[in-house]
């Protein structure tokens, strides 16, 4: 008898799996915190086997880290001047912070990195890199000024979220972009002197 019907590989459907894991990760993480969310119950809360999670990921490091990607996906430098793309970006990355298990991922996986030198390139070269050179980029900037503008707003950003659980608030995060954007625009740093 023969088949008319394509042969399907065997083995589970992998189409969507990065977005089911992804999924579960953050869900995971919002529910019982970046420590306990271990990689068997990320796999169990995306119902794969953990062998499937760790064929694409070494390590709940290299998952976090790739799953922060895709919920922030690409930087909106967007705006007529540095200003209002410092402003743009500055609104972002608060608003990525504040959805629910991105900023506790976040949090741990920074963390983590403090002690983990493997860890910590992996969040570098794969996380942070990008990011600074789209900034570099639409900026202008050269990497010391654009690796501190990030380490001033991520840092506060998630210092208020580890502080009290929360994130920042709207007031706040105008009152941050007021503080940080005429320090870093020559614009707007020209009228300060």
């Amino acid at each position: 008898m023969t088949s008319t019907a394509a042969a399907r590989p065997p083995g589970r459907p992998r189409a969507g799996v990065n977005d089911v894991v992804f999924a579960a990760t953050l869900s995971t993480v919002r529910e019982l915190g970046y420590a306990r969310a271990t990689v068997e119950r990320i796999a169990v809360a995306a119902g794969v086997a953990k062998s499937t999670v760790y064929r694409r990921w070494p390590s709940k490091g290299a998952l976090i880290v790739d799953c922060l990607l895709d919920a922030f996906g690409p930087a909106p430098l967007e705006g007529a001047d540095r200003a209002e793309a410092m402003t743009s970006a500055i609104r972002w990355i608060a608003a990525k912070i504040g959805e629910p298990g991105v900023g506790d991922a976040f949090a741990g996986v920074f963390s983590d990195a403090v002690s983990d030198p493997a860890l910590r390139e992996i969040l570098s070269a794969r996380f942070q890199d990008p990011y600074r050179i789209a900034f570099q980029n639409a900026l202008g900037e050269p990497e010391n000024r654009v690796l501190f503008f990030i380490d001033v707003v991520v840092g506060t950003l998630l210092h208020r979220m580890g502080m009290t659980g929360e994130p920042m608030v709207e007031a706040d995060v105008t009152a941050l972009i007021e503080m940080i954007v005429p320090l870093v625009t020559p614009d707007s740093a020209a009228g300060t002197a």
